[in-house]
C-alpha cells in the first residue's frame, strides 16, 4: 500500500496513470483537481502495489477543501511506503525553505514508514537546477530517496518502481491480477464529467462545481449504458455561463464526457447532463457526504 500524497497540482495523477498505462484519475492543469482518494492497482509478474492517489496537501479554511486536506491525512496512516511528490518547476527558495518546511513537518510527522520524494516535471526546467533542489529538500526529512522525475513523459517512473520494490513488505495480492482500481463506474464517470467541467471552464466555475450520478442503467443486450447526471452549481450567476449560448457549452462537455465514459467502460454511453443549483454546497456538511466526503 503506496500513498501519493504532496501539495496542489505537483503531477500525482498524472503519475498514476502513467504507472498504470490507464488513465483512472482525472488530471487539468487547475490545482485542487483531485477531491477524493482514488485507488490504483499496478500489477507486475511478481508483485502488485496499491497506489492511493490523495487530493492535494494545503493550507484552507474551507469546509470542501479541509475535507480534502483531511482524505490526504487519513491515507499517511497504514502505509508500507509515501510518494511525496512536488513541483521542480516550483524551487524550494532559501527565502520560503522556513515556512515551507515548517509546513511539509506536519505531514512528515504523519508518515511512519519509508518515504520517497519525488521532484516532478523536472523536462520544465534546467537540469544543473536539479542537484541543488534535492539538497534543499534533503535537510526537510530523511528521504529514503529523492528522485527527479517526469510523469508525464514516463521519466524515471521505472525507478519509482524499482525503489518501491526494496522498501515494500511481501504479502498477499489484495485485488484480482487484472484490475486498475477499486472504484465504481458510475464514481469514474462522475468524475470524468467533473474534468471536463474543469477543463472547458474558467474562473471560479471548476471550484463551484460537483457532478452526481442520478441513474446508472446497463443494457447488455445493446452493450450499453444510459447516464443521467447532475451538475451542481453554487450561484444561479454560473448556470448560463456553463450551458453556454443555445446549449453550446454543456453540449461540448457532455461529448468530450461520453467519449472518455466509453473508452474507460468500452460499452456505447447515452449520456445526459443537468444542471441544479446548490447554493454554498461547499459548505454543506450534508450534501458533502452525499458527494463521498
Amino acid at each position: 500500500m503506496v500513498a501519493l500524497v504532496g501539495p496542489p497540482n505537483a503531477g500525482k495523477s498524472t503519475l498514476l496513470n502513467t504507472m498504470l498505462g490507464q488513465k483512472i484519475s482525472i488530471v487539468t492543469p487547475k490545482p485542487q483537481t483531485t477531491r477524493n482518494r482514488i485507488v490504483g492497482v499496478l500489477n507486475g509478474p511478481d508483485y502488485q502495489i496499491v497506489f492511493l492517489d490523495t487530493p492535494g496537501l494545503h493550507r484552507s479554511s474551507g469546509l470542501l477543501n479541509q475535507e480534502m486536506v483531511k482524505i490526504a491525512m487519513d491515507s499517511l496512516k497504514g502505509m508500507d511506503a509515501v510518494l511525496f511528490m512536488v513541483d521542480a518547476s516550483r524551487p524550494l527558495t532559501k527565502a520560503d525553505r522556513p515556512e515551507k518546511g515548517h509546513q511539509y513537518l506536519d505531514y512528515f510527522n504523519e508518515i511512519d514508514c519509508p518515504a520517497l520524494l519525488l521532484l516532478n516535471k523536472i523536462d520544465l526546467i534546467d537540469r544543473r537546477q536539479v542537484l541543488p533542489l534535492i539538497d534543499s529538500y534533503a535537510a526537510l526529512y530523511p528521504f529514503r530517496a529523492i528522485m527527479p522525475v517526469s510523469a508525464l513523459r514516463g521519466e524515471g517512473v521505472p525507478e519509482i518502481i524499482d525503489q518501491l520494490l526494496t522498501v515494500l513488505p511481501r504479502g498477499i495480492r489484495y485485488f484480482p491480477e487484472d484490475s486498475l482500481t477499486d472504484a465504481s463506474e458510475r464514481f469514474l464517470a462522475a468524475e470524468i464529467i467533473r474534468e471536463k467541467v474543469f477543463l472547458l471552464t474558467g474562473q471560479e466555475i471548476p471550484y463551484s462545481s460537483a457532478v452526481m450520478i442520478e441513474s446508472f442503467k446497463e443494457d447488455d443486450e445493446r452493450n450499453s449504458v444510459t447516464i443521467h447526471a447532475t451538475i451542481y452549481l453554487e450561484r444561479p450567476s454560473q448556470k448560463p455561463i456553463v450551458i453556454g449560448k443555445g446549449g453550446a457549452k454543456l453540449k461540448q462537455i457532455g461529448i468530450a464526457a461520453r467519449k472518455d465514459i466509453e473508452e474507460l467502460i468500452g460499452r456505447h454511453v447515452m449520456l445526459k447532463l443537468w444542471i441544479k443549483i446548490k447554493k454554498h454546497w461547499t459548505r454543506d456538511e450534508r450534501f458533502l457526504k452525499e458527494l463521498g466526503f
